[in-house]
């Protein structure tokens, strides 16, 4: 019996029991599909927190208020021994030799109006360098002006969203808006950016940071954005951050954090629920395969007669194990082959819906899913293919 001829009796013995076939490839095609999608998932979430992080630029360090001991973790929660104040941050400026622009960032939640409309909105308070840091570009006007960091003047940058609320058809440059109990004249508008870490650029106004700390009766920086001359200063100005806030205060209670460890750390945690995840799914492949299993016994008892006639006309009992393994793999391997493009269309389909996401899945995780189906379509295909080589025979043919 050649190749070719194993094939061509394996799939007529599949096409023969339509349904039964359908359903074994329809359990395995799910498995795949599964792992397909959730792998994709988890490169998407993962790429698009790297592009956020790019879109600011590789070179920027944080630092907040607070310190944490743990990897991954959320700096600055839960409140700081001390203060991370304007002082501090001009303190910083003056003796880091690394940083070449940086941003103190005092942020709050407050409503902006103007006549009768009304928006509650982010408010940030900075300086001039925040543009170039957060790596934002104006629309129209200006942005904050250049001046003394404890002098904030009252006036404020909108975002799109806040400026086509509030202006509807108008522009808003020169206008006053309020902002809670303060009245600020428009000089700028952003460009329209989308949200950014977890911010949305059109849906915020950025005001002087003295203005904001007065404004909102803030003691404490939220955060400060430090730009270093290149990716290699990073390391060093964070253990320069470190030292110097150690010696100003007596004692390490502020976090600095890279982009690196921040998408290492995200990284990390993704990995980790992907594998999860697609170990969950792997079940299904699991019992697709006993599903297949099943379907190849069933079929033995069924085609008793016909393996008896065969084992009578000499075939050989490999032969006989590699027929019916052959029709366990085509099982699985079409079930792969249709979990594959059915996974393939679902991650396009969420793309689609959620264009943000570039969700796409990573090539081991396509190889290693039809791989895994085939073996396993194999592995069950195995006990069956035994079962109908150890038939007698005489037994066998004395069942028709």
């Amino acid at each position: 019996m050649t190749f070719q001829d194993l094939l061509e009796y394996a799939l007529r013995a599949l096409v023969g029991r339509r349904v039964r076939s359908a359903l074994s490839l329809l359990g395995m095609s799910i498995g795949v599909a599964a792992v397909v999608v959730l792998t994709a998932l988890g490169q998407g979430a993962l790429t698009y927190v790297s592009n956020q992080f790019g879109n600011i630029g590789t070179n920027i360090l944080i630092v907040l208020p607070g310190k944490t001991e743990t990897t991954g973790g959320f700096p600055g929660v839960g409140g700081a021994p001390n203060d991370l104040t304007l002082d501090d941050y001009e303190f910083l400026v003056r003796n880091l030799r690394e940083v070449q622009r940086s941003a103190p960032i005092a942020m709050a939640t407050g409503a902006v109006s103007h006549a009768e409309r009304r928006r509650q909105v982010a408010v940030i308070g900075s300086t001039d360098q925040f543009l170039t840091v957060r790596n934002l570009e104006m629309a129209r006007g200006s942005f904050l002006p250049q001046s003394e960091i404890d002098r904030g003047s009252a006036v404020v940058v909108l975002g799109q969203t806040v400026a086509e609320e509030l202006f509807p058809g108008q522009d808003p440059l020169g206008e006053v808006v309020r902002i809670e109990d303060a009245r600020m004249r428009v000089i700028g508008i952003l460009a329209s950016e989308g949200t950014q870490l977890g911010v949305n650029i059109d849906d915020m106004v950025v005001i002087p940071v003295a203005s904001a700390m007065r404004l909102f009766n803030r003691n404490s920086l939220f955060r400060v954005m430090l730009e270093v001359r290149s990716t290699s200063d990073l390391d060093r100005a964070c253990k320069d951050v470190l030292r110097i806030m150690t010696e100003r205060h007596d004692e390490e209670d502020v976090t600095c954090i890279t982009q690196d460890a921040v998408v290492a750390a995200f990284s990390s945690i993704v990995k980790t629920l992907t594998l999860v995840l697609v170990a969950i799914a792997s079940i299904s492949l699991t019992v697709a395969g006993i599903g297949i299993m099943n379907v190849m016994l069933v079929s033995v008892s069924e085609r008793t007669p016909e393996v008896g006639l065969l084992k009578a006309v000499g075939v050989a009992r490999r032969q006989i194990i590699a027929v019916f393994v052959t029709e366990a793999a085509l099982l699985s391997t079409a079930g792969g082959l249709v979990g594959l493009a059915v996974g393939w269309l679902a991650v396009k389909v969420l793309v689609g819906l959620y264009p943000a996401l570039p969700a796409s899945p990573p090539a081991w995780a396509v190889a290693a899913a039809l791989g895994v189906s085939t073996v396993v379509g194999i592995t069950f295909g195995v006990l069956p293919a035994r079962r109908a080589a150890r038939l007698d025979p005489i037994l066998a043919l004395a069942r028709r």
